[in-house]
């Protein structure tokens, strides 16, 4: 990241574009395992996870950060809005499982950290007690050091982070989140969600399970997501398309941001194929000329 541009990504923001579910009882654990693509039975209070909610044909209908608080509760966040839909699909499963389900968004605000307020030693989703809440480290982005804080208030003094720029820092980092208008489009390897460690292919069971676990093991899978830069700004949702195939659509944005100085960026989910020759458009075949730019991991093959 350019020095200026890394001088304003200096500061905390309260992540309105989030919300918060909580899961708590004795049976949260189980009934959470059998509903997301992360392993909920195994999962530490030292580290948060991504996870993934499916429709059964395994395309994501939420994507989260989930912690444990303790042994019966959990903390979900995902973006606001598409918390009211998931809140009330998730609780017409529980049914018999002794698991409440409840909108905690007011009772445990999120708030990013960027620059010298994130900076510490932890690797990345690792978390420790802050006051009254949890402190994660996220995956750093170009070079900025990136945290969350759950539940708790930032410290007294930091200045004010734009908006703006906690998105272009999401982003930039390239993990990925569903947001409405990308609702039930994605299998989570077409949005590099497994690569992030957000898929536990040894876990039990959950909706989408066989047809996830068939795209990563029969190599059925033709599309990834990938950093572009644009010359005008994108919308969540919007199409991609590629000079060599103009008849259809070669992507969706995952998820997009853009600056005040100009600059435009999306994660966008694209057939593997287009990334690789030709040239790539924004919402038109003759449309703004996007540019691919380096993600902050390696895209794997998927397993043969």
């Amino acid at each position: 990241m350019p020095p200026a541009l890394a001088a304003q990504a200096h500061g905390a923001l309260r992540l309105d574009e989030w919300g918060v579910i909580r899961a708590h009882g004795p049976d949260a654990a189980s009934f959470l395992n059998g509903q997301l693509t992360q392993d909920m039975l195994h999962l530490a209070t030292a580290h948060a996870r991504l996870a993934g909610y499916c429709s059964a044909k395994g395309r994501l209908l939420a994507s989260f950060i989930v912690w444990r608080l303790a042994e019966d509760e959990f903390a979900l966040a995902c973006s606001a809005d598409l918390l009211p839909a998931t809140l009330k699909r998730l609780s017409m499963f529980v049914l018999r499982a002794k698991c409440k389900l409840e909108d905690a968004s007011a009772r445990w605000p999120l708030h990013l950290l960027a620059g010298d307020a994130a900076a510490g030693a932890q690797e990345d989703w690792a978390c420790s007690a802050q006051g009254d809440g949890v402190w994660t480290r996220l995956p750093a982005c170009e070079g900025v050091p990136r945290a969350l804080l759950l539940g708790t208030a930032p410290a007294a003094g930091l200045p004010a982070l734009a908006p703006a720029m906690g998105r272009w820092l999401e982003v930039r980092s390239g993990v990925p989140r569903i947001v409405a208008a990308t609702v039930d489009r994605f299998v989570p390897q077409m949005i590099n969600f497994e690569l992030l460690d957000g898929v536990n292919f040894k876990k039990g069971c959950y909706p989408g399970q066989e047809v996830v676990a068939r795209s990563q093991y029969r190599g059925t899978l033709k599309r990834r997501s990938y950093l572009l830069d644009s010359p005008v700004a994108l919308a969540d949702g919007a199409e991609v398309f590629h000079s060599e195939d103009p008849g259809q659509p070669a992507g969706t944005v995952v998820l997009a941001a853009s600056l005040p100085d100009g600059r435009h960026s999306a994660l966008v989910e694209l057939k593997i194929a287009a990334a690789a020759s030709g040239s790539l458009h924004a919402g038109a075949p003759d449309g703004p000329p996007l540019q691919l730019a380096a993600l902050p991991y390696t895209l794997e093959p998927l397993a043969a």
